[in-house]
């Protein structure tokens, strides 16, 4: 059985309801584990066939904690995943852009395919009250969260990728 692994950080809420709404839509499609980033290394990435990686971008980059994961995974896992896909999701104040491509550079050193493009859901935090207030994801942006983590665990469990 195809197995996918979600790791993400979440400060405020936001990126964990992403991560959570991916990870209930894929378990009826393939073995799906979801880690948060301080809990996920190096084993946890070659146990899985397939990824999501999902934080919020805190002053245009990836938050501290997911860079922390990538950063004592990177080295261990290196030519041992080649051509695994993934995808990634940014919870983001007002851009998300930077912290996305931040992940996708990561993901291109370790040669992962990116099947889905990235999902960045805008929170409009704008104030420092607003960016450290805990988040509510709006629904229709949580349904897109619950597509990416269906279409990532279908197309793992019918071999696509």
């Amino acid at each position: 059985m195809a197995r996918l692994l979600i790791v993400y950080h979440s400060r405020t809420g936001g990126s964990k309801q992403m991560a959570q709404a991916a990870f209930e839509a894929a378990q009826d499609e393939c073995d799906t584990t979801l880690l948060a980033a301080d809990d996920a290394g190096p084993d946890d990435l070659l146990r899985h066939d397939g990824y999501i990686f999902c934080a919020p971008e805190n002053l245009a980059a990836i938050s501290g904690l997911m860079k922390d994961f990538y950063d004592r995974s990177y080295y261990p896992v290196l030519g041992k995943i080649e051509g695994r896909p993934y995808a990634q999701m940014v919870c983001a104040g007002s851009d998300g852009e930077n912290a996305a491509r931040q992940t996708a550079r990561i993901a291109k050193g370790w040669r992962l395919k990116q099947v889905q493009e990235a999902k960045i859901v805008m929170v409009d935090a704008q104030t420092p009250e607003a960016i450290l207030a805990p988040k509510t994801i709006a629904e229709d942006d949580l349904s897109k969260c619950r597509d990416l983590g269906a279409a990532m665990a279908a197309g793992l469990a019918m071999g696509a990728f």
